[in-house]
């Protein structure tokens, strides 16, 4: 039977090598709404957090310096992309993602340890 921590590791590895995909290739999509990119970075982050907690319980630092990193190099990469372009409120939004991922399961663990009713 397969474990569901591997399950968890390879639905990781597939949406860094999806978002990774997005990132670096040439946008075929008209872009309309200004800013409407952050959404998709906040999006992508916050999944991103989500299947590596699930995948390695490491602690929460390990997944914000993973990902800042990741975030700072797919910046870094795009500035050399003649049809792309580094943007340090795409960086900010990935941050936002994952520290909108913590704030959730941080509810989250609230919510569930708090006792059911008092009975008198």
């Amino acid at each position: 039977m397969i474990k569901r921590q591997l399950v968890f590791r390879i639905a990781l590895l597939a949406a860094v090598l999806l978002i990774s995909y997005l990132v670096f290739s040439k946008p075929s999509y008209p872009q309309n709404i200004p800013n409407l990119d952050k959404v998709g970075h906040i999006g992508s982050f916050f999944i991103l957090s989500w299947l590596a907690y699930l995948a390695y319980r490491p602690r929460w630092y390990w997944i914000v310096l993973e990902l800042a990193f990741y975030g700072i190099m797919i910046e870094f990469i795009q500035s050399f992309l003649p049809y792309r372009s580094a943007d340090v409120k795409d960086f900010m939004a990935d941050m936002v993602g994952v520290a909108l991922f913590y704030l959730l399961l941080g509810i989250w663990h609230l919510v569930r340890r708090k006792p059911s009713g008092h009975r008198a």
